[in-house]
């Protein structure tokens, strides 16, 4: 035991690597046993990190979290910011132009009011709770676009890890909301062909809820709810830390 934990110390990456992929096995068959797919396995798995991170910061008393602890150590830069922005970059260089255009201009409507009114609900409610300024509202009101778009936006804005985190926590909310309430919504909503999808997916902005709401009633239906949610990252990340935060600026000073 002694040799094994010595080797993951001295390989922290590879260690990060080989927890959180841990991590997400346990996730994906609580996921699939325990709430029989109505909540997708990365939600459960973000509130198993914030969970972590937490506890980490407890028996630390430090700032990083989990990645505090020598063990973990390679969390730190596994989630830091080269990794998450490779991350991104590699999402985008997955989708097909042609395949995007089939959701026409409809879509693309749909990308750009599921980016807006999410964030204003957001920044709505953290200023409600007291967070009156820019940053904050900017930082917490892109959670609630993507739980992606909150810290990406929240990094480039000069927001406190505090923020990011609650910002993360908004759009994990959302993100289990939409998973939940999807399938029983479906009927009333009209989502029973691959044009609704579309404009579902637009809206609503999760991919991992989209994805699990969607799978819930018609899978067929999946794969186009997702190919248009899963814009909603690069374009938050685009629009949060520019257009959104000015606006925002410009609204409460």
């Amino acid at each position: 035991m002694e040799i094994i934990a010595h080797a993951l110390r001295e390989n922290p990456l590879v260690t990060a690597f080989a927890f959180v992929g841990l991590i997400m096995l346990v996730s994906v068959y609580l996921s699939r046993y325990l709430t029989l797919g109505r909540v997708h396995g990365s939600a459960i798995a973000i509130v198993i990190g914030l969970g972590l991170a937490y506890w980490g910061g407890i028996q630390t008393g430090g700032s990083k979290g989990l990645a505090d602890l020598k063990l973990f150590a390679g969390i730190g830069l596994m989630g830091g910011a080269m990794m998450r922005d490779f991350a991104i970059v590699a999402t985008a260089f997955e989708v097909h132009v042609d395949e995007a255009k089939r959701a026409g201009l409809i879509g693309v409507l749909s990308l750009l009011l599921g980016t807006v009114i999410p964030f204003i609900f957001g920044a709505s409610v953290a200023w409600s709770m007291g967070y009156t300024d820019a940053v904050s509202m900017t930082t917490i009101g892109a959670g609630a676009v993507t739980y992606i778009v909150g810290p990406v936006t929240g990094a480039a804005i000069g927001a406190s890890s505090d923020l990011m985190a609650l910002s993360i926590a908004t759009g994990l909310i959302k993100a289990i909301l939409v998973m939940v309430f999807t399938p029983m919504a479906a009927r009333f909503m009209g989502l029973n062909n691959p044009r609704s999808a579309m404009v579902f997916g637009g809206l609503a902005g999760t991919v991992s809820g989209v994805s699990a709401g969607l799978a819930a009633t018609d899978r067929r239906l999946v794969p186009y709810g997702a190919l248009v949610a899963t814009f909603h990252t690069g374009l938050g990340c685009l629009m949060g830390p520019s257009v959104l935060y000015l606006a925002t600026k410009a609204i409460v000073g």
